[in-house]
């Protein structure tokens, strides 16, 4: 019942899949104990039943076969890819923004024209 399908495979991604699910239950149970005014049972014990619900419930589905077995995958998939270079990933980013920035002008000045030619026109808006 609490045992690992294939430990040591895709370990990484299951417990960050996993920390991120409870991180997303936690805040909602700490949440959920604010709205729950009525009596520390109340507000304590129910969120507390809750992430723990969650809990049993992500490590049993993070090891059923497939489910375990597409992380696998995936984290297999992951450690093929190649990552660009720092380098690279700098000089792309300052590419986009210099586009951006030209494109800004041109949309402005494009702007401009019409306002012009619309005022020229006798056009109001």
């Amino acid at each position: 019942m609490f045992e690992v399908y294939k430990k040591g495979q895709g370990k990484y991604t299951r417990v960050c899949t996993f920390i991120g699910i409870m991180v997303i239950v936690v805040i909602g149970a700490f949440f959920l104990s604010r709205k729950l005014q009525y009596s520390p049972y109340l507000q304590f014990g129910i969120p507390t039943a809750m992430v723990a619900a969650v809990a049993w419930l992500t490590f049993w589905i993070l090891n059923k076969p497939s489910a375990a077995d597409f992380l696998i995958a995936t984290e297999s998939e992951m450690k093929k890819v190649s990552w660009s270079s720092r380098k690279e990933v700098i000089g792309s980013t300052k590419v986009v923004i210099v586009t951006t920035f030209i494109m800004a002008a041109l949309l402005a000045g494009v702007d401009l024209l019409f306002i012009l030619l619309f005022s020229w026109m006798g056009v109001t808006g």
